[in-house]
């Protein structure tokens, strides 16, 4: 199977779990504490994948400064982005309460709503095509880290649209829509860096890895603390050892 094809399919699968967060939330009313604790887990999946996975194959493939710089320049591009996008209302876009605006209570909110999850979902995908160039295969521990993380992303998210009074065209457009630009963006990491140096590699991988912590700490963790308080840390920390003990059992 063709590296590029891999990328864009595997891309879309993990990109997919956004669309079966949406569908879960759409149907059923989850309790949001339930939502809260699914997305603690998530977030300490990422952490574990970012910072085993991502961030040291970053470092042997292209050396510790392009991956200090690379990460840096991630976390700063992402909450950059993210400032300006929470200001036209996207703030509280993987809210699953009454947080998010709708539409009324804030012109333009929805598209910048749109742009948000596209910023959240981008660096994730990205990364799984470099890993093929880099590996020739995808990660398994990364892209399930994507996947389960997606999922709760897409619950939270839509839970607090369907409250804000989204429409159901608008929630399963827009998250049908993410999962296929996730799919090219996979794409693209694997077609414009297929030969590109070890420390180019590095610098795109570190970044993508530092827009995700960025992206944990300011739209996953809060939503996650907000409702569980104290049993946020201990779940994150249970999310981390399981992507932790499925990257052993994979390398093995």
């Amino acid at each position: 199977m063709p590296g590029w094809f891999q990328a864009l399919a595997w891309g879309t699968v993990a990109g997919a779990a956004l669309v079966l967060g949406c569908a879960i939330a759409w149907k059923w009313t989850v309790p949001d504490k339930v939502v809260a604790l699914v997305m603690a887990f998530g977030a300490g999946v990422l952490i574990s994948a970012l910072s085993f996975e991502l961030v040291a194959e970053a470092r042997e493939t292209g050396g510790l400064w392009p991956t200090a710089l690379g990460f840096l320049m991630g976390a700063i591009v992402y909450v950059g982005a993210n400032t300006i996008l929470a200001r036209r209302g996207a703030k509280h876009r993987k809210r699953s309460g009454t947080q998010q605006p709708s539409e009324q209570d804030q012109g333009g909110s929805g598209n910048a709503i749109a742009l948000g999850a596209l910023l959240d979902g981008i660096p994730e995908s990205v990364v799984l095509g470099v890993g093929l160039v880099t590996t020739g295969a995808v990660n398994p521990a990364v892209l399930a880290a994507i996947f389960i993380s997606n999922i709760p992303e897409g619950l939270s998210s839509t839970a607090g649209m369907k409250k804000a009074g989204r429409s159901a065209k608008y929630v399963f457009f827009l998250w049908s829509g993410i999962a296929m630009a996730c799919g090219a963006s996979a794409l693209l990491g694997f077609a414009l860096l297929d030969n590109a140096s070890g420390p180019t590699l590095a610098f795109i991988t570190a970044t993508a890895a530092g827009a995700i912590l960025a992206m944990v700490a300011d739209t996953m963790i809060p939503e996650a603390f907000e409702k569980q308080h104290m049993l946020t840390g201990l779940i994150a920390a249970l999310g981390f050892l399981a992507s932790f003990i499925l990257q052993g059992i994979t390398a093995s």
